[in-house]
């Protein structure tokens, strides 16, 4: 669980990264939900990774 919760930031991350290379391919850049949706949710990953690998130092 301890080893899931390091990496969630990561997981969450490499969704977004795959949502938008999957709307460059797919050809849908103009749907602008879709494209934040994925940009906030790596902005999220990074900010989750960040505070809870260093949450985990302390402890």
């Amino acid at each position: 669980m301890k080893g899931l919760l390091k990496n969630l930031g990561l997981i969450l991350i490499l969704i977004g990264a795959i949502i938008l290379i999957a709307c460059s391919f797919t050809g849908n850049v103009n749907n602008n939900a879709i494209l934040g949706g994925s940009v906030i949710m790596m902005i999220i990953g990074l900010v989750a990774y960040i505070v809870i690998n260093k949450k985990l130092a302390i402890d």
